[in-house]
């Protein structure tokens, strides 16, 4: 820009811009506040420099108008406007050139700072113009409302004459400096637009002297300040395009310039980045004032966009000026127009000579050839166009280090506004192709700065543009994860499954082998090094690389959105590959340590940061609000990714058997009908995951003709040539290596070109068809390496081979010498198959093709995916801490693991993902150490008391205790495991082998007991410990001896030593570690579980019982624990029997998890009820505590899950009585609960038990066992006495035996009975008896009798329940009461004989007890009276209870005689009543004669006395005279008397005649006998 035009111009308007701060200026700094006269200040300045000219020039002269003020003549510094503009817009012939380059010696000389003699100084334009500004500072106060070009007009003058001394010039420059930092030129001030513009043409045209290079580079250090104090000031955002774009080339030039200080060249690199940042922060502020609405900004300047242009490779040159020679060392620097340039380019110097002046006299109308728009977009597009071109590989004029130069300046500029570079086509296009396109190659350099600078500004394009990035960063991550993931298997680890870590994947998804080239006109495919360089392979890079991109991927992954939209853009859609996954299997390979063995020591801790990063922010989502507008569905995804699997798969069996393949895609539904030929063209076509080979094979294939046909109408050829119409069919598959294939293909080609609009209007098939095998010949001929160049086709050959095919004509020369161009400089192969030169190219343009219908990317800042995403990421995360937490040893690492477990574990647990968070689990449980299949072994426990607190000394808990890690692992896995156990599944079993272990050592209760109270069970009981050390009794003891006595006292009792302060510190850590877990809150939350998470917990939990009993060790059980007597413990440390604590344990949780409603009933019961039963079904294996528990366990779930009818009663009490008495006895007390809760309410369960032979056996073989003996006695009472009663006809007889067992045991009440006689005879006075009834055995027998008398209640109800005839009814049902009850009459207890002989009598007498309808109620004499009577006559029975038995035997004498008066009436119609009647008096005489005691001897007549009178007097027992039909009895009964009692006919006097009846005849037999036999019972009883 000229400095004489703007100067010339004082009426120039001011710009667009009011003076009013903008929003684009309210961040700019504040003028500095001055303390001196600004005027003042200002001529200091002017004398200063104008001495610095006379210094410099050496001459006697001076000029006192610099001094004093100049006159008021304006000196007319610059040729008139119209030369001056033609000077800068015309190009000039070397002549014209030759002609200015002297006029410009010839002013320099006239007016040069070294004057030559003769010469006044005063004629000096330079100083002149200080003295002008001199005089027009005279009178002003203001320097604000000074005119702001006047005030810089000399100073630029001084800066942009040619050869001006650096000294000087940086006078100039500093004092423009402070002119504008102290406010002097402000927004306010006349044309301060137009002065900006030409401060900013002069310092970007300075010209001075470089012949020192030390004031050179200060010289450049000064404009670089005031660049960047002008961009970053008040008058910045006012500068024009022109303006700016002169600025940083000027910048860009002194960075690329190598000769300078590396100093220099760094602080111009940061005054860049500097204005780079000014510049990209006015972008959003330029966005603002156009609007809102898109690409407004971009309209609005579409006009101007290509008005500035920068020449990077002008801004290359480096040709210095020096005294010796003036040359436009400037010449290469970036103008600010086109004009400019070329003025630059051609030599010309607007700063020498006359084109470097103005006049102020110029007229106003050049100025406004001046363009006042304030820089907007052109410029800025401009700038990053420049830069961007410095990245290109292949432009050798740019050195490495000018490429890292540019690098740094570009990352600040996408750093400040990249979104907004992707916002503006303009910017996004530039960003979309150049910058990837050089950024993806330079990411492939070995230069580590280069290298290291692309990879930054890499990660920042894609953090800030990745919008309209979609298929360059697939390309950019793909290459990443191919260089990056090692091909080296994981390392094994000693002691690690290697299933625990088999989650990382050994290699990503996306590398793909690579493909044969064969046949494709060349012999050799391209060196593996070189398709390395080319991004198509992964390489092996170094150390160094190797860590920074994993930094580079470090930076991608601290967005917390990189990997979600990875996630959706690629892994979710079909034609991308699977970044995501990839890159989590990346970085999960990369975080195990072996990876510094290939790369550095930093990268596994970096690839672990970002794992860890990835889950902190999913976790950190958990909690928000799912936003789904704007986003796809969560199921679209998800179908997306099922579909992608499905053709993944089919392609891959595509690529071995076509029609297989298809097949299995039409199956999939993937394609619609394998019958359609559009259909499968229309799927081919769209995938890129078809071998290229074996899709050209099977289009060629003899059948295939409609599905070639098809495929080819998939294309548009229309305005193509020929050759280009074949390149892009070529593009999507290989042409087979069979002539005849090929012609198939070439045939269909053909046809479907010429259908199609083209230029040339060809139209006959036969000719393009000739014409495409001729290019083929001619790709081959042209690009096969085994020909010899000389022996290489060429025009003048393809032609001649063409003569005559087009209808009998020629091709055009024109149009064959086009394809034989284009054939023979880009050849056609496949993408992946072309060599160095073109591969990347030709890569990138096909990716921006694919780009326009790839669409932009997704952007999703939401948490609706995070489900999927995150089922599809955690194994190799989780299997990645689990490596890295076993092998590390630093304690920040197991922190951010554990951190990172726990995350993934919240998340698997919010989304319900149970697989997850069972290996989650699982490894946990593995570092613990605790879940070990096999029990620890406790047999050395050791129990340590001080005072009331004690602890259990076990190897797990001093292991455990010793070691962090697994201390680390078990906390981490109890606080993942509370609150998500609705979600676990199969890592129950782990779980519960913690459980396990802790609680076989003492360190756990069994929590779940505190839901068992239904169950009113005692703790299970432990092993015993080895032994008890109590440390508080030993305090006082201390030195070696007593540490000597207790080791050999130890030693010789054959016991473990005492545990070592060391082993019991353990243990308390052990103690606290498990406290610290908290598991009682896990059991909390199991209460609550719903029934179908309870399943996947109760299946666990029966997995742990071992199928083989016998394999557990056998332990010892803690005495203090044992549910029984301490007898039953010795018997149990005596026995041989396995007691497993653990699987009652496991029992007695399935058991109480089961009964907790009724729908875990239902889903569980069964399962629990199969185990329990296996148990028991297996007794002799087990220890009775184990089945005592169990069949309690069982018999729990039968009373609660009789309506499901998992149990069978009898199958279940055939078992338990099955079992030996001696197993039985011990296993008592719980089997007998059990039963009491089944039957305790009436129910057909109650029923259906009481009825089973074996429940009664089981109560039979309990009864005789004194501890037992109660509760049997118990369930025997409730069932007689409940209402309803439960004694049925099923099972009357087996309880009325056990009621007789029960009396009969009271027998032992007569030892004490006869004690007390005894006591009694000795005193001879009586004492205090001591009633048997007090002992519980007795008072059983006694409620026996009461029950057995109860039941005779029952017997007429029961009769006519039976389906029995009633004779049989009888003798089942009252016959078994008389056997009891009489038995019980001889027992040696008085009070049971008593209440025994009582209840008979009155059951006896019953009225109920006869039937007329049946003659079987006789028997009670001949089976209950008779064998009675004998047995009391038995001497061993007598002497039972001498005192007792003889009244007994009279008591009974007298009921025999009771019964058969109270039943003569109806014995009398009997057959059998004579023999009946014989007999009962040869009991009498046995009576009479036993010799036992007088008793007997009396009652024995008085009974039979009373008998015979009723007898009689009824009319039974008369004289034959009276009765002729009597005679027998009469006959036999005195025969049978008087053989004993020979004097009895005479008293009684029978014979005689009798005065009167004792009983009229009209009453009833029964009455009359009653009646008769009332007195005299009484009366022989009284006898008695």
């Amino acid at each position: 820009m000229d400095l004489g035009v703007l100067a010339s111009a004082p009426g120039t308007p001011l710009p667009r811009r009011s003076p009013v701060v903008s929003s684009r200026m309210q961040y700019r700094s504040r003028p500095v506040s001055v303390a001196v006269d600004p005027v003042s200040l200002v001529i200091s300045e002017c004398i200063a420099i104008t001495s610095a000219i006379q210094k410099y020039a050496r001459s006697p002269y001076s000029s006192v108008s610099a001094i004093l003020g100049g006159s008021p003549n304006l000196i007319q510094l610059v040729p008139p406007p119209g030369a001056a503009g033609a000077s800068r817009r015309t190009h000039k012939s070397p002549a014209a050139d030759s002609n200015v380059d002297d006029a410009s010696e010839l002013a320099t000389n006239r007016w040069g700072l070294r004057g030559k003699k003769g010469k006044s100084m005063q004629d000096n334009p330079l100083i002149s113009g200080f003295g002008r500004l001199r005089q027009e500072l005279t009178g002003v106060k203001d320097i604000h409302k000074f005119d702001a070009l006047i005030l810089l007009y000399p100073f630029l003058q001084i800066i942009q004459a040619m050869g001006t001394a650096a000294p000087i010039t940086v006078l100039a420059l500093r004092a423009i400096q402070k002119f504008l930092a102290y406010g002097f030129i402000a927004p306010v001030s006349p044309r301060f637009a137009l002065a900006m513009q030409s401060l900013s043409a002069a310092i970007t045209h300075c010209q001075f002297d470089i012949s020192d290079s030390a004031q050179e580079e200060v010289v450049l250090l000064m404009i670089l300040h005031l660049m960047e104090d002008m961009l970053s000031g008040p008058g910045g955002d006012i500068l024009s395009d022109e303006s700016v774009c002169d600025m940083m080339g000027r910048g860009l030039t002194i960075c690329s310039r190598s000769r300078f200080s590396e100093v220099l060249r760094r602080t111009a690199e940061a005054s860049m980045v500097r204005m780079c940042q000014i510049i990209f922060e006015d972008l959003k502020h330029l966005e603002v004032e156009a609007g809102d609405e898109n690409e407004a900004l971009d309209r609005q300047t579409s006009d101007t966009m290509d008005n500035v242009k920068m020449d990077p490779a002008a801004n290359g040159t480096d040709v210095p000026v020096s005294k010796e020679s003036i040359e436009p060392q400037l010449a290469a620097e970036p103008r600010a127009s086109s004009s400019s340039e070329k003025a630059s380019s051609s030599g010309d110097t607007p700063g020498s000579g006359d084109a470097g002046r103005s006049s102020t006299s110029s007229g106003s109308e050049s100025s406004e050839s001046v363009d006042l728009r304030p820089y907007s977009l052109p410029s800025v597009r401009e700038l990053f166009r420049v830069l961007v071109s410095f990245l290109d590989p292949h432009d050798r004029k740019h050195p490495d280090q000018m490429r890292v130069m540019a690098l740094r300046i570009i990352h600040v500029a996408l750093e400040v506004a990249g979104p907004s570079i992707a916002k503006h086509p303009a910017l996004a296009t530039i960003a979309e192709d150049r910058l990837c396109s050089h950024l993806f190659q330079l990411v492939r350099s070995d230069n580590m700065a280069v290298l290291q600078e692309s990879l930054v500004v890499a990660s920042t394009l894609l953090s800030t543009c990745r919008g309209v990035l979609k298929l360059q960063q697939e390309l950019y991550l793909s290459y990443l994860v191919a260089c990056l993931h090692p091909s080296v298997e994981i390392p094994r680890e000693p002691g690690i499954d290697p299933s625990l870590y088999s989650g990382i994947p050994q290699a990503p998804k996306l590398v793909k082998p690579p493909p044969s080239q064969g046949n494709s006109g060349r012999s050799t495919p391209v060196p593996v090094k070189d398709r390395q360089k080319l991004g198509m392979e992964g390489s092996a890079r170094k150390p160094d690389a190797r860590q920074a991109m994993v930094e580079n991927i470090g930076v991608l992954a601290r967005m917390p959105t990189f990997m979600v939209e990875l996630f959706v853009n690629y892994d979710c859609d079909e034609d991308r590959s699977d970044l995501c996954e990839d890159l989590i299997g990346l970085l999960s390979r990369n975080a195990l340590p072996d990876s510094a063995t290939w790369s550095t020591t930093s990268v596994p801790p970096l690839c672990l940061d970002a794992l860890l990063r990835f889950i902190q922010f999913i976790a950190e989502r958990l909690d928000q609000v799912p936003e789904t507008e704007g986003y796809p569905a969560p199921e679209v995804l998800r179908e997306r990714r099922r579909r992608k699997k499905l053709i993944i798969k089919g392609t891959n069996k595509f690529n071995e058997n076509p029609k297989g393949g298809l097949a299995y895609l039409q199956e999939r539904s993937v394609i619609e009908n394998i019958a359609d030929p559009v259909c499968v063209a229309k799927f081919l076509k769209g995938t890129s995951r078809v071998n290229k080979k074996v899709l050209g094979d099977f289009l060629s294939k003899k059948g295939n003709e409609a599905i070639l046909d098809a495929f080819m109408d998939l294309f548009d050829f229309g305005g193509k040539r020929v050759d280009e119409a074949l390149r892009v069919l070529l593009e999507t598959f290989r042409l087979p290596g069979e002539s005849a294939l090929i012609e198939r293909i070439m045939t269909s080609f053909a046809e479907k070109w010429c259908s199609s609009p083209n230029p040339e209007g060809i139209t006959n098939r036969d000719a393009v068809f000739i014409l495409t095998y001729a290019i083929i010949m001619l790709n081959t001929d042209q690009h096969n390496p085994n020909f010899k160049n000389q022996a290489r086709m060429q025009f003048a050959d393809f032609a001649k081979n063409l003569r005559g095919v087009h209808g009998g004509k020629d091709f055009d020369p024109a149009y064959l010498q086009d394809i034989f161009d284009a054939i023979k400089s880009n050849e056609i192969i496949l993408p992946d198959e072309h060599d160095n030169k073109h591969a990347f190219d030709y890569a990138w343009k096909e990716l921006l093709l694919k780009s326009e219908s790839a669409g932009s990317l997704l952007l999703c800042d939401t948490n609706i995916y995070d489900a999927d995403m995150f089922a599809t990421a955690w194994n190799p995360i989780v299997s990645c801490l689990f490596f890295v937490f076993m092998s590390a040893t630093d304690d920040t690492v197991y922190a951010r693991v554990i951190t990172g477990f726990d995350e993934c574990a919240r998340i698997a647990t919010k989304y319900d993902n149970a697989e997850a968070l069972d290996e989650i689990i699982y490894r946990l449980s593995y570092i613990s150490t605790l879940s070990t299949e096999a029990l620890s072994n406790t047999s050395l426990n050791t129990e340590v008391q001080v005072g009331e607190n004690s602890v259990m000394v076990s190897e797990l808990a001093v292991k455990f205790g010793r070691d962090v890690r697994p201390q680390l692992a078990t906390l981490v896995l109890f606080r993942v495991v509370t609150g998500s156990e609705h979600v676990i599944r199969k890592s129950w079993k782990h779980i519960i082998r913690i459980w396990l272990n802790l609680f076989v050592n003492s360190l756990i209760p069994p929590f779940f007991s505190t839901e068992a109270e239904r169950l009113a069970l005692p703790s299970i009981p432990l092993q015993s410990p080895s032994q008890v050390i109590d440390r508080a009794a030993k305090q006082n003891e201390s030195g070696f001896f007593s540490a000597f006595t207790s080791y050999i006292s130890s030693y010789a009792a054959d016991d473990p030593p005492e545990p070592s302060d060391e082993e019991l510190e353990s243990t308390l850590c052990t103690v606290d570690c498990v406290n610290q877990c908290h598991m009682g809150d896990v059991f909390a939350n199991i209460s609550h579980l719903p029934g179908h998470s309870l399943e996947a917990l109760v299946d666990s939990l029966l997995d742990q019982i071992p199928e083989d009993p016998g394999s557990t060790a056998v332990i010892t059980v803690k005495t203090e624990n044992m549910p029984s007597s301490p007898s039953n413990a010795q018997k149990a440390r005596q026995s041989n029997v396995i007691y497993e604590p653990a699987m009652v344990y496991i029992l007695e949780f399935c058991t109480v998890l089961a009964l907790r409603n009724e729908e875990t009933i239902g889903l569980l019961g069964k399962r629990v009820v199969d185990a329990l039963q296996a148990v028991l079904r297996d007794a002799k294996s087990y220890h009775p505590i184990m089945l005592e528990r169990a069949a309690f366990y069982l018999l729990s779930l039968l009373q609660a899950s009789y309506d499901f009818d998992y149990i069978r009663v009898p199958v279940l009490l055939h078992t338990l009585s099955s079992f030996s008495k001696d197993v039985l006895i011990k296993t008592s007390g719980l089997v007998l609960r059990g039963i009491r809760l089944c039957i305790e309410k009436p129910c057909p369960l109650r029923s259906e038990i009481m009825t089973s032979p074996d429940f009664w056996v089981i109560l039979q073989t309990l009864a005789t066992n004194q501890e037992s003996a109660p509760v049997v006695f118990e369930v025997l009472e409730s069932g007689v006495t409940s209402s309803p009663p439960a004694i049925m006809a099923d099972n009357y007889e087996a309880a009325l035996a056990l009621l007789n067992e029960f009396a009969t045991i009271a027998s032992i009440g007569a030892a004490a009975e006869q004690k007390s006689d005894r006591k009694q005879g000795r005193k001879g006075r009586p004492t205090k008896q001591e009633k048997p009834s007090e002992n519980a055995v007795v008072a059983r027998g006694i409620k026996a009798i009461n029950n057995i008398q109860q039941l005779t209640y029952r017997i007429p109800h029961l009769m006519k329940q039976s389906h029995l005839e009633a004779s049989e009814a009888w003798s089942a049902y009252w016959l078994p009461i008389f056997q009891a009850l009489t038995t019980q009459c001889t027992n040696p207890c008085r009070e049971v004989r008593h209440l025994a002989f009582t209840s008979l009598q009155r059951t006896l007498l019953s009225p109920e007890l006869t039937s007329a309808d049946h003659e079987e109620w006789t028997a009670i004499f001949g089976e209950v009276l008779f064998p009675l009577i004998l047995r009391l006559l038995k001497p061993e029975v007598f002497s039972s209870d001498r005192d007792g038995m003889s009244e007994t035997r009279v008591q009974a004498a007298s009921l025999l005689c009771k019964v058969f008066l109270q039943y003569l009436v109806i014995l009398s119609k009997w057959e059998g009543m004579l023999d009946l009647w014989l007999k009962i008096i040869e009991i009498m005489d046995r009576l009479m004669n036993s010799g036992q005691g007088d008793s007997l001897e009396e009652a024995v007549p008085e009974n039979l006395k009373n008998v015979l009178l009723i007898m009689s007097s009824n009319g039974y027992l008369v004289p034959p005279s009276r009765d002729p039909e009597r005679e027998e009895l009469w006959n036999e009964t005195w025969k049978r008397i008087d053989r004993f009692l020979p004097d009895l006919r005479k008293d009684l006097a029978l014979e005689d005649e009798p005065k009167e009846t004792i009983a009229p005849a009209t009453a009833t037999p029964e009455v009359n006998s009653e009646v008769a036999t009332a007195p005299e019972t009484e009366k022989a009883e009284e006898k008695a």
